[in-house]
C-alpha cells in the first residue's frame, strides 16, 4: 500500500501529535508499504531538513518538508497545497492529522478531487472541552471546510474508545475506527544509571521526585498539579516537583500557579528534554503526575509506564479505563484534593510504586507496543481501501 500522512508540522517542540505522526509512518513502513509525510517547516533548524519540499528519506519514510507562509499561525503552505493536489492521486489512502488547520483544508480537497479516501485524525479536537474554546472562530472553519472534510472521512481515527465516544455529536455520521497509539519498547529498554538527572540537579539530592513530562499547554491541569503538590504538605516527604517540557504558551502561567501555591523551593522547570536526558529523568522519578483537562491519549503516560513509573492521571485522559484496569496507575477527576491524595498514596508506598510500575510495562507491551499498533492500522488501511474499491497493496 502506498500511504501519505499530513500533518501541519513535525516539530519536536509540537509533543505528541509530532511525534505521533512519524513513528506510526515508520511502524507501518516497516511492514512493507510506502509512506510518506507532507508537512512543513515550522520548527525545524536552519538546514535541519531539505529547502523547498525536497525529499528526504528518514528509517523508510518520505519526509517533505514545505516552507511555511503567511497566515504563519494556520501553518499555511500554498506549496504543500500544491504537492498535495499533484501527488495525491498516486496514493492508496491519506492520514490527515489534527483539524481547523491548513493542511487539513488542502488535503480534504485534494482527496475528493482526485477520489482518494483518507482517515481524520482529530487528536482530541472533537472532545468537548477543546471543540467548545475559540467557538466563534472554529464556526467559520466549520462552514468552510471542517464539516464537510469530517462528513466525507472513510473513518475518524480515534486514538481510544473513550475519545470516540466524546466526538459523536460532531462527526456529522463519519464511521470510527480506534487505534491507539504506539512506542517501541526497545528504546526504553535500556535506561540511563540511575542517579544521571539528579547529578544535574543537586538540590533534590535523594528526595522523591513528583514528574510531570509534557507540553506547557492550557489543557494539562497544570493549575491543578501545583495546587495539589502544596496541598500534600508533610505527606510529600521532601519531594521535588519536576516539571519539563517544552513551552506551549503557558510557562509563564505556569510559573504563576507555582508561585501562588508556594512551591517555588521545590520546583524544577527543566525545558524540553529530548534523547538521554528525557530517559534520564524517567528514570529517576518516582511517579508521574498528568492532570489533565483534556487528552486524547497521553503518549507521555505511556512513556512513562515502558519505562516503570506508576502515573497518576484525570479521568479526562482517554485512557485512563484502561491503565487503571491494567493496575498501571490511578485515576482522580480534575481536582487538586483528589489528585493530592492518589500521589500521597503512592509516595507513602514504594511496594504499590513497584508494582504498578511493573504492571505499567506489561500493559504497554500487550496494548502499544508499535508492533501491535502497525498491525492494526495495516488491516484498517485495507479494509478502507477495499471498501473504496481501490487497488490492494501497490
Amino acid at each position: 500500500m502506498k500511504i501519505l500522512h499530513v500533518i501541519g508540522d513535525l516539530a519536536p517542540v509540537s509533543g505528541g501529535p509530532a511525534k505521533a505522526c512519524f513513528e506510526m509512518a515508520r511502524a507501518v513502513a516497516r511492514r512493507g508499504h510506502r509512506l510518506a509525510i507532507y508537512t512543513t517547516d515550522f520548527g525545524q533548524e536552519h538546514g535541519a531538513v531539505p529547502p523547498g519540499g525536497a525529499p528526504v528519506v528518514r528509517d523508510g519514510v518520505e519526509l517533505r518538508h514545505f516552507p511555511l507562509q503567511p497566515p504563519r499561525i494556520w501553518l499555511a503552505s500554498w506549496p504543500l497545497r500544491r504537492a498535495l493536489f499533484s501527488d495525491v492521486a498516486g496514493f492508496d489512502l491519506v492520514h490527515v492529522h489534527s483539524l481547523y488547520l491548513f493542511h487539513d483544508w488542502a488535503a480534504g480537497a485534494a482527496c475528493r478531487r482526485a477520489k482518494v479516501p483518507y482517515l481524520v485524525r482529530p487528536h482530541g479536537a472533537l472532545d468537548p472541552y477543546i471543540h467548545r474554546r475559540r467557538r466563534a472562530k472554529k464556526a467559520i472553519f466549520d462552514r468552510w471546510f471542517q464539516d464537510r472534510m469530517l462528513a466525507g472521512a472513510a473513518a475518524i481515527h480515534y486514538t481510544a474508545e473513550e475519545e470516540m465516544r466524546l466526538a459523536s455529536p460532531f462527526v456529522h455520521g463519519a464511521p470510527g475506527i480506534v487505534v491507539p497509539n504506539g512506542l517501541d519498547l526497545a528504546d526504553y529498554a535500556r535506561l540511563p544509571k540511575l542517579g544521571a538527572f539528579r547529578r544535574r540537579h543537586p538540590a533534590i539530592g535523594e528526595a522523591p521526585i513528583v514528574l510531570f513530562f509534557g507540553r506547557l499547554n492550557f489543557k494539562k491541569g497544570l493549575d491543578i498539579l501545583a495546587a495539589a503538590f502544596a496541598r500534600l504538605g508533610p505527606r510529600a516527604a521532601g519531594a521535588w516537583l519536576v516539571i519539563a517540557g517544552p513551552d506551549g504558551g503557558y510557562r509563564a502561567a505556569t510559573e504563576g500557579f507555582v508561585d501562588a501555591a508556594g512551591i517555588r523551593d521545590r520546583t524544577i522547570f527543566t525545558g524540553l528534554l529530548q534523547g538521554e536526558d528525557k530517559l534520564a529523568a524517567l528514570a529517576d522519578a518516582d511517579l508521574f503526575v498528568l492532570p489533565s483537562y483534556s487528552e486524547n491519549f497521553g503518549i507521555a503516560v505511556i512513556e512513562a509506564m515502558a519505562c516503570g513509573l506508576p502515573v497518576v492521571i484525570s479521568d479526562k485522559v482517554n485512557i485512563w479505563r484502561e491503565i487503571v484496569a491494567d493496575g498501571a496507575g490511578l485515576a482522580a477527576p480534575c481536582d487538586a484534593a483528589a489528585v493530592a491524595d492518589a500521589v500521597a498514596r503512592l509516595l507513602a508506598d514504594p511496594g504499590l510504586r513497584r508494582d504498578m510500575g511493573e504492571a505499567g510495562r506489561r500493559s504497554v507491551a500487550r496494548r502499544y507496543e508499535w508492533d501491535h499498533v502497525a498491525a492494526a492500522l495495516e488491516e484498517a488501511y485495507r479494509t478502507i481501501i477495499a471498501r473504496r474499491g481501490l487497488s490492494g497493496p501497490s
